[in-house]
């Protein structure tokens, strides 16, 4: 979707903001990284889930990631076919993937339990179409996969080695570097998710079986890695938007975040020291995680609607559904004329993935030459399961 260049104060609120500029220096740094370490980039797409920042980040086609089966029919619609369904599938959900396989989507799905793959290859033979599937390796995450010395892992291999399934290699997540306090500290979480994964393919090669793809991601460790020797692809997600957790994990400077939500101020509350906004914890999520490198962040930054950088010592404080309050008690007396009824705020969000999931749409915008704000287009993205 395009739109004639419009204004912020056009628009309605709240509504989600996507800077085109901040969008395309993030996703150009995530692929010299990939070219760097020499592997492929398949980016996660819960984040964006829109084709045209897939598209920005891969060219036409793939190969991108996603978290449910809407994302892979909607990606594979718009000419993605090279597609990774990185959550444990449920039996339940086969018949759905063998669609998409049948419309032409080469898609990997992925397990960690072998009755699992067991069904997975009886349901491909029962079918007609053979399963891809990945093995889901644990390096230190703790919420899904086995782990890289795991008896497991060949009978896994063999109950996909059946026909009906393919065994498609090893993937693995360390979603416990975004708890890292250093840089240092990712680095060695990046070298344990390395290690674990290429491990487990090592194992699975040396027992006979093919193991083509060993892929690893995470945003925080596909920056830091310092190598990844035996790995094929990485898939990170988050990169394409940042957010201020990822300033805080020190993944980005808050130049880098490229989505914010555009709200209007809805009340004045001066003896509480509080404005009221029309973004609330739908619009925001309430995800506080960011508070845990920045505390004071609260449920996100504030910047004047054309400012590029937040308010110092300014934050979203409070959130219920539809409310958000900015300052508190606790925060310097607010200048309530500089923030008049009527007048617009961008929040940063903590959380860019949480964010984004309330939103049909990404108003697309730059700054013109006169140093305004202009909003370019509007790009689709896909929700639900």
């Amino acid at each position: 979707m395009t739109t004639p260049a419009t204004t912020l104060a056009d628009l309605p609120t709240p509504v989600l903001l996507l800077d085109r500029q901040r969008l395309l220096g993030n996703i150009a740094r995530m692929q010299g990284r990939a070219k760097e370490l020499g592997v492929t980039l398949r980016p996660h797409m819960k984040t964006a889930k829109s084709a045209k920042v897939a598209e920005l980040a891969v060219g036409a086609g793939g190969p991108v990631t996603v978290s449910t089966l809407a994302e892979a029919a909607y990606f594979l619609r718009h000419g993605f076919r090279d597609i990774t369904y990185a959550v444990p599938v449920s039996p339940s959900k086969l018949e759905q993937a063998a669609a998409l396989i049948r419309d032409g989507a080469d898609l990997k799905l992925i397990t960690d339990h072998v009755d699992v793959a067991r069904a997975i290859a009886a349901k491909g033979t029962a079918v007609g179409v053979t399963f891809r599937v990945l093995i889901k390796i644990d390096t230190g995450l703790g919420r899904a996969g086995i782990a890289p010395d795991a008896p497991e892992l060949l009978p896994l291999a063999d109950a996909l080695s059946q026909p009906g399934a393919e065994l498609a290699g090893v993937l693995t997540h360390a979603g416990h570097s975004y708890h890292a306090k250093s840089i240092p500290e990712i680095r060695a979480i990046a070298e344990l998710e390395r290690a674990g994964v290429v491990k487990a393919a090592t194992r699975l090669r040396e027992a006979g079986y093919a193991c083509p793809i060993v892929s690893v991601g995470s945003t925080p460790t596909a920056l830091h890695a310092e190598h990844l020797d035996g790995v094929t692809e990485m898939r990170p997600g988050n990169f394409v938007f940042f957010d201020v957790f990822q300033v805080g994990v020190g993944s980005c400077r808050m130049e880098d975040v490229a989505v914010s939500v555009l709200a209007s101020v809805v009340g004045h509350h001066r003896g509480r020291n509080h404005l009221l906004i029309d973004a609330g914890g739908l619009a925001l999520s309430k995800d506080v995680g960011a508070n845990e490198h920045r505390p004071g962040t609260g449920y996100g930054l504030v910047c004047r609607a054309e400012e590029p950088l937040p308010l110092p010592a300014l934050s979203v404080y409070d959130v219920h559904q539809e409310h958000g309050l900015i300052g508190g008690p606790d925060s310097a007396v607010l200048d309530f004329n500089a923030f008049p009824p009527g007048g617009r705020l961008r929040i940063l969000p903590n959380h860019s993935c949480m964010t984004a999931a309330m939103y049909d749409r990404y108003y697309v915008t730059e700054y013109g030459q006169d140093g305004r704000v202009a909003v370019v287009a509007e790009w689709d993205r896909i929700n639900g399961w």
